[in-house]
């Protein structure tokens, strides 16, 4: 507990910065805002940085890919207006092939950085890393499934960071995964009706 309660008390103000403004993007984004991809592209700006400097090569990376996946979901809900990108739901079976091919990636991935790389807890990085990246996708074309792979990121990145002194972002990370459920529940499937606006009830 002290030791927890100390990692708080060094936590730097611009982690700080990042961890407000990550909370405002999930939040916006469960409520389908286009304004949580500004607070993304800072935040992950922020956390590019902050990964770097306690070795975290594939994290700092996929912060980079953040920055970028921010401006393409700006671009994607401006052009097609938040209220006509639909949400969508992919079958169980596109998800399953999905993960396994994630997962042989990951392996992969973690296998030959393990070789170049003297960083502890490398494996785990590069499986949050690759199964983040696909997730992020899923959440610019509004596929309601990667709530539910938020929820195991979530929870699996979370203790990375408690791992990395990073107590902060572990308990942002935990808040996340809540923030997931609700997400799945706000993006329900709304039916559409022949001309291809969403029917409202």
């Amino acid at each position: 507990m002290e030791s927890f309660l100390a990692q708080l008390a060094a936590t730097s103000w611009l982690e700080g910065i990042a961890v407000v403004l990550a909370l405002a993007y999930v939040w916006l984004a469960a409520r389908q805002n286009i304004w949580c991809w500004p607070c993304a592209l800072v935040s992950t700006g922020i956390y590019t940085w902050l990964f770097w400097n306690v070795s975290l090569p594939f994290h700092t990376g996929l912060n980079f890919y953040y920055l970028m996946m921010a401006i393409y979901g700006l671009i994607k809900w401006r052009d097609r207006n938040a209220d006509t990108l639909f949400v969508q739901s992919w079958p169980i079976s596109q998800h399953v092939i999905c993960i396994a091919v994630l997962t042989i990636g990951a392996l992969i991935l973690s296998h030959f950085a393990s070789t170049v790389l003297d960083a502890n807890y490398i494996h785990l990085d590069a499986f949050i890393t690759v199964f983040s990246v696909f997730t992020t996708v899923l959440v610019a074309h509004k596929v309601r499934e990667n709530w539910l792979y938020w929820i195991v990121i979530n929870l699996f990145a979370a203790y990375l960071y408690f791992a990395k002194d990073l107590a902060l972002t572990g308990i942002l990370f935990l808040c996340y995964t809540g923030f997931a459920v609700y997400g799945f529940i706000q993006w329900r499937i709304e039916p559409v009706n022949v001309e291809g606006q969403a029917e409202t009830v």
